[in-house]
């Protein structure tokens, strides 16, 4: 067990405004690490806290568990993470969020013209495939995940 690592999971759950169930539950996804202690108890490095709110941030966001561990994998786990470490991460989930960002919009922009339209428009609506041409595209909504067909 390393010296720092002297946070108890009361304490960290406490700071951090989660439940213990969560703390444990982001260690089981790699997400955190805990030492355990001579009384075979888990302790955390004070980092802990900046990790859980990174966590909490990118839940809210949209960014999926899953993305959340392979950003932070690429932190450091053998030193308390730097001011330039956390600017890499954040530039990496800007271009994600940048992306889900266009997606929404296009979502918002075409979403009145179908939603109750019952397909009335068939020469305007956006999602409209006739003889299923966009078939050889992709597959799924075409036209919102490829915008420059629509240009």
């Amino acid at each position: 067990m390393t010296l720092e690592a002297n946070l108890s999971v009361g304490t960290v759950a406490k700071r951090a405004d989660v439940a213990v169930s969560a703390l444990h539950f982001y260690e089981k996804k790699g997400l955190i690490r805990s030492w355990r202690n001579e009384g075979n108890q888990r302790r955390y490095k004070r980092d802990v806290l900046r990790r859980i709110a990174v966590i909490k941030a990118a839940q809210r966001m949209g960014i999926t568990l899953e993305e959340i561990k392979e950003t932070l994998s690429s932190l450091p786990h053998n030193r308390t993470p730097t001011k330039a470490d956390w600017e890499m991460l954040s530039r990496h989930w800007q271009q994600q969020l940048d992306e889900k960002i266009a997606y929404m919009q296009r979502v918002r922009d075409y979403v009145d013209g179908c939603i109750g339209c019952g397909c009335l428009s068939m020469q305007r609506c956006p999602i409209y495939n006739p003889e299923d041409k966009l078939a050889s595209v992709d597959s799924g909504a075409v036209l919102l995940d490829h915008p420059e067909i629509n240009d």
